[in-house]
């Protein structure tokens, strides 16, 4: 069985004959400049036989299996495009702090400037949101309206031919109404004050942003993709019992619905606190969730994730914090046995959710051998 048919049988529940190993190598990869042809750029904690491969390369060389076609191999799978007609001018530039890009985007209703910041690794965070307005509101509106999403075929082929038998090819999609507020568009502070002072005109349009979603469900329900994610990177502190039963659990039920009618397997990544969710978990449509987060670096224990989400699949489960040194190889091999124990046979085992820049590779290539001897 090649890893690909493995991953589709753990979806399908259908007997697997191995555990999924799928690591997210691309923080690793990047912070570490692993592309570099240069050998002085690379720390003394890389394994030399690593230098300048590509991702590709090195989950073949380990034995696993990669996820995304955006982050293994910069090929994505679907993509948004504005009307050049629709007079939207977007203007990019360096803010006067290091790493700082500031996105002005000029519409014929308004301007919407969002700043964002890239820190001591590779992601980004918003330091000025572009929704401060109800007029912004309107600008906003205006520019999605013009804004089409699209399949690319091309793409996905490419990536079917790039992975081959090492994955399904997957992608991760744009996140829910209620999460592009608070992620993207408004920050949770100003997602919340405004739930309060402006119900009606927020709810509103969070309903336009919904049907606006349409175009990519539709694009993604007709593709041949067979395995969608969530890519909502979930928080309870940010989604509160309240608010995620009023705008995120009947959406999800839409969505996964209208997919798993395709054929479809989804799953929904979850990333943050996670002890006010754990009653959900039972009930969501999802046929697995990624990234969820364990004790010691999440608020909950192995056994509390265990019984909140039964026998759905669970992808990842060894937290990243486990591949810094203060953790011994040995922790982390019983920590390894442990999700293999609990979750098999209905799990993908990863990273929750990726190796950071200053992770232990060594660490991954003695999962790697710890799941080629487990026996399902």
């Amino acid at each position: 069985m090649t890893l690909r048919q493995e991953v589709l049988k753990t979806f399908s529940r259908e007997k697997t004959h191995k555990i999924v190993f799928s690591p997210r190598l691309y923080y690793w990869y990047f912070g570490n400049k692993i592309y570099s042809k240069q050998k002085k750029k690379y720390s003394k904690a890389i394994p030399t036989h690593y230098y300048g491969k590509t991702q590709l390369d090195i989950y073949k060389e380990l034995g696993v299996s990669p996820r995304y076609s955006e982050e293994t191999l910069y090929l994505p799978l679907y993509y948004e495009i504005i009307d050049p007609l629709s007079h939207i001018k977007v203007q990019r530039e360096h803010g006067s702090k290091k790493g700082e890009t500031i996105t002005i985007h000029k519409t014929p209703l308004g301007k919407l400037k969002q700043v964002e910041s890239i820190g001591g690794g590779l992601g980004g965070h918003k330091t000025e949101y572009p929704i401060k307005t109800l007029a912004d509101i309107k600008s906003m509106q205006y520019i999605l309206e013009n804004t089409n999403v699209l399949f690319s075929k091309k793409n996905f082929e490419l990536a079917e031919k790039h992975f081959g038998e090492t994955c399904v090819t997957s992608t991760y999609l744009l996140k829910s109404p209620y999460q592009k507020l608070v992620t993207e568009y408004m920050g949770f502070t100003g997602t919340i004050l405004f739930l309060k002072r402006y119900p009606s005109q927020l709810e509103n349009f969070m309903m336009f942003l919904e049907d606006w979603d349409d175009q990519m469900y539709d694009q993604i329900s007709n593709s041949p993709i067979q395995l969608v994610n969530f890519g909502e990177n979930l928080d309870s502190n940010l989604s509160p019992p309240h608010y995620f039963e009023k705008y995120l659990i009947p959406y999800y039920e839409k969505r996964v619905n209208q997919l798993h009618q395709k054929g479809k397997y989804c799953h929904i990544h979850i990333d943050g606190s996670l002890r006010d969710f754990l009653p959900y978990f039972e009930y969501l449509p999802f046929d697995g969730f990624e990234a969820l987060t364990a004790k010691p670096q999440g608020d909950v224990s192995l056994e509390d994730i265990k019984d909140a989400i039964g026998n759905k699949i669970l992808l990842d489960g060894i937290p990243s914090i486990l591949f810094l040194p203060e953790y011994s190889d040995n922790y982390l091999k019983e920590y390894t046995q442990k999700v293999l124990k609990l979750f098999s046979p209905h799990l993908i085992l990863g990273v929750s959710d990726e190796l950071s820049p200053n992770g232990d590779i060594r660490k991954i290539e003695k999962i790697s051998e710890i799941v080629k001897n487990f026996n399902v």
